[in-house]
Formats: structure tokens, C-alpha cells, sequence
């Protein structure tokens, strides 16, 4: 039997017991919080392949983002299954030589390169050099992937000349810590720029807060003709760019210029995060700055992806202590309000946004209509993972409290 053929059989295979094994498993309901999602994630997702509700074998950056968690659990209390979880994936989708299967460079789309990451901390462990070579591959797509006028990376190939803010967690961490990790310090200049970039064509001046993406040919009917911006602040969107500026700023010199303007762009953000926070709940609007527009709803990734950063700049010394209360209202928010506990202790994340974009066909118009109508979902890898970020920061502090 080829290869190919093997591998569907046993993906047919691993979905048929899904829902047997699911059923069979507990969480203990005394684990720490981060430990709890992520052993529920896993009985939801017996491979990690399956993350975002997949179906065959794939190579995404919803997967990265799920792994990149589970591996940061793993770091932090020394669970080898996890650690296992995520090399299993590694050793079904790249192959002897390093190639990864279902990954096409001449796509050039951002979203590929994310689940890299999780390769660094493999590589490191284990010095395979298949993980090496993989890691190549991805480089070197950044090295010839298209770009504006004006040097930021388009988002795929299929949105010509368009930067999202999603697209800044997709590529810049990557690229930053390829960058140290191989000693290109030079290149550290065009991972800063990216962010620049974005920030000076997405940002709202009325709200202090940042488009979701920016059309530097104006050619698109979502697009500003005056600015190039899309129409309305996505939650989501900004909170990539927000995890992906604390996270790329761990591989960047201290004295790497541009930084400082970076950190800055972080506090900006900071600040009017808080203006547009429910005070309540401490959850942010799935259209971030429309929280009393009919139809808006509090939307769990966005307010993931918050907290994590939030509590993260902090840590870092990026932002001032004062956010780690907002932070940790959001935390508590989403525990009290987000989380679910079935009687087996497996833990859900509810009310996250699907998935959300511009263009594409069927067309999207970046619309408030079109954010608060797209599919609404539990267990969305994309608040998953940031949840399980969020809370091992908190964990940290609690840890740092004894």
C-alpha cells in the first residue's frame, strides 16, 4: 500500500473514535486552568492535525497556534504527552528530507509561516535536521514574498497589495526569531518595519485603534479610497497584532532600531483598549469599537488575545503595571462568562468568531453587518490557544504570590 494511501486509512481511522474517545476521557477539575483547556483540547483533538475542525492532514496556522500552547504548558509543568502531541504532528506532516506535505511556497500566504514556530523549540531539543530544513523552506518564502509598494508583506498572493493585522502574528515572530536563532541581525530591520508599516496605514485616529487591514493599491471596494483602509476595527485582527508585537519583541536587540516605536505602538494600543472595554464582563466586542451597536456581542479570541498581551507587556516591562488589572478582569470575565465544564471536567471556550476576511469570493465587504453575522463557534483554536497563553501568564502570577 503507498504512503498516501496509508495515511488516509488511518485518518479515516483516528475520526472514527473520535467521539468513542471523547467520551471516555475526565479532566481533573484541580489542574490549573492552562493544563485543563489544553488536555480538553486534546480529547476534542485526539491529533493535532484535526485543530480548527479539520479533517485531513494540513499544515495551518491554527494548528501552529494550538501546538505553540500546548508546548508553552509543556515548558511550564513538564507534561511529556504534550510534548509528544506536538512531535507527532511534526513527524506526520514533514517528511525525511524536510519538505512539509500540504505546504506550497509559491502560495505566498502568511498564514503558512506561523506554524513554523513550533518548530524552533523542536529543533532545539532534538536537532533533526529535517525540522532545520523545514525551517528553511519557510525562511525562504519571506525572502521572496511579494510586498507593497512600500515594503510590507502582502497578505497571500490571492490579496495583492494588502496588509492585515493578522498577517503580523502569522510572519513576524517567525521571522524575528529564525533571524536570531541563525544570526541574520541585519534582517531584524525588515521585521521591524512590517510593524511600522501596518500601524501607519491602519491606524484610526478617532478611536486610537487599527483597521484591520490596509489595500496600498486603494483598489478594492472595501478599501478607503482616500486612505486604503478597510471599513471597521475587527476585534480579532487587532489582537494579533497586539500578541504578535509582545511576541516578535523577545527576539529583537534592545538596541535594534525601531523597537522603541513598537513598545509605543503596544501602550497606544493599551490605552485605548481600556476606553473600549465592557465594564462589566471586562470582554471585548467582536467589532471592537461599536460595543452598543445592535448585534455587536463580547467575543471570547479577541478578549484572549488581550489579556495574553496585556499581561505579557507587563511582565515584560512593555506597559505599565496598571494593565495587569485589566487584564486580569478580562481573565476572570472569561472564566466566569466564556467557560463551560462538562461533568467529565472537559472545559469549552464559548462565543468565539469562526473565522473572519475581506475580499475572496464569496466577497466580503469588511462591513459591521458582515463581522457580526459570520459562524460563531465553541472551542475555536484561535481562542484556545491565546487562552491557554493568557493563563499560564496568570499562573505566573500566582505562582510568583507564594
Amino acid at each position: 500500500m503507498r504512503k498516501s494511501s496509508k495515511l488516509f486509512c488511518t485518518i479515516v481511522a483516528t475520526l472514527f473514535v473520535v467521539g468513542a474517545f471523547a467520551q471516555t476521557q475526565k479532566v481533573d477539575k484541580n489542574l490549573p486552568w492552562s493544563v485543563r483547556m489544553t488536555k480538553s483540547d486534546i480529547i476534542r483533538n485526539p491529533k493535532a492535525w484535526m485543530l480548527d475542525f479539520t479533517k485531513e492532514l494540513k499544515w495551518n496556522y491554527c494548528q501552529g497556534l494550538g501546538c505553540q500552547a500546548f508546548l508553552d504548558v509543556y515548558d511550564r509543568y513538564g507534561d511529556k504527552s504534550l510534548y509528544n502531541y506536538v512531535k507527532a504532528y511534526t513527524d506526520t506532516i514533514i517528511d525525511k528530507d524536510g519538505k512539509i506535505l500540504t505546504y506550497n511556497k509559491n502560495n505566498y500566504s502568511l498564514d503558512m509561516i506561523n506554524p513554523g514556530k513550533i518548530l524552533f523549540r523542536m529543533y532545539a531539543r532534538t536537532g533533526d535536521k529535517r525540522l532545520k530544513n523545514a525551517l528553511d523552506s519557510l525562511y525562504s518564502q519571506l525572502k521572496t514574498h511579494p510586498r507593497t509598494p512600500q515594503g510590507g508583506f502582502w497578505h497571500k498572493k490571492v490579496y495583492p497589495n494588502q496588509m492585515w493585522l493578522d498577517g503580523l502574528y502569522m510572519g513576524a515572530p517567525f521571522y524575528a526569531e529564525y533571524n536570531k536563532t541563525f544570526n541574520h541581525p541585519k534582517a531584524q530591520a525588515d521585521v521591524v518595519n512590517q510593524f511600522l508599516f501596518v500601524a501607519k496605514h491602519t491606524y484610526d485616529p478617532k478611536t486610537g485603534l487599527f483597521r484591520h487591514a490596509w489595500d496600498a493599491s486603494k483598489a478594492m471596494p472595501w478599501a478607503d479610497k482616500t486612505t486604503g483602509q478597510a471599513p471597521n476595527v475587527w476585534g480579532r485582527a487587532m489582537g494579533w497584532y497586539m500578541m504578535a508585537i509582545v511576541d516578535a519583541l523577545d527576539f529583537l536587540p534592545k538596541n535594534q532600531p525601531g523597537r522603541d516605536s513598537m513598545i509605543v505602538i503596544l501602550q497606544n494600543g493599551a490605552k485605548s483598549l481600556l476606553k473600549y472595554q465592557d465594564k462589566t464582563t471586562g470582554a471585548w466586542y467582536q467589532v471592537l469599537d461599536m460595543p452598543d451597536r445592535k448585534g455587536n456581542y463580547q467575543e471570547a479570541t479577541c478578549t484572549s488575545m488581550f489579556t495574553y498581551a496585556l499581561l505579557k507587556g507587563v511582565r515584560k516591562g512593555y506597559l505599565p503595571a496598571q494593565y495587569r488589572a485589566v487584564a486580569l478582569k478580562a481573565y476572570n470575565g472569561l472564566i466566569k462568562n466564556f467557560i463551560k465544564v462538562d461533568d467529565n471536567g472537559i472545559v469549552s471556550l464559548t462565543r468565539c468568531c469562526g473565522v473572519a476576511g475581506l475580499g475572496g469570493n464569496p466577497y466580503r465587504d469588511g462591513s459591521f453587518d458582515y463581522y457580526v453575522h459570520e459562524l460563531i463557534r465553541d472551542n475555536d483554536p484561535k481562542g484556545v490557544g491565546p487562552f491557554i497563553m493568557a493563563s499560564l501568564e496568570v499562573e505566573s502570577l500566582n505562582k510568583n504570590k507564594k
